[in-house]
């Protein structure tokens, strides 16, 4: 759950600064346009892993709540 809060947090905000200096840099000169472009490119390379390592997280939590369960019985 708390990971569905973060990431519509960042989904839903309106100006999502994802630029390391020399991005934004580059940026700039490219113009508003190109710039949104990448900054949007950015933030979708960034939670691709994001993704991958909740869903794994989250499989791995519930098998081991599942256990945990188990053992209680």
């Amino acid at each position: 759950m708390f990971f569905a809060g973060v990431l519509l947090t960042v989904l839903l905000t309106e100006q999502s600064v994802a630029q390391c200096s020399i991005c934004t840099k580059t940026a700039s000169q490219l113009g508003q346009k190109p710039a949104k472009g990448l900054n949007a490119g950015i933030l979708y390379l960034m939670l691709t892993p994001l993704t991958v390592a909740g869903y794994i997280g989250a499989r791995w939590w519930k098998r081991e709540k599942a256990f945990m369960q188990e053992e209680n019985r």
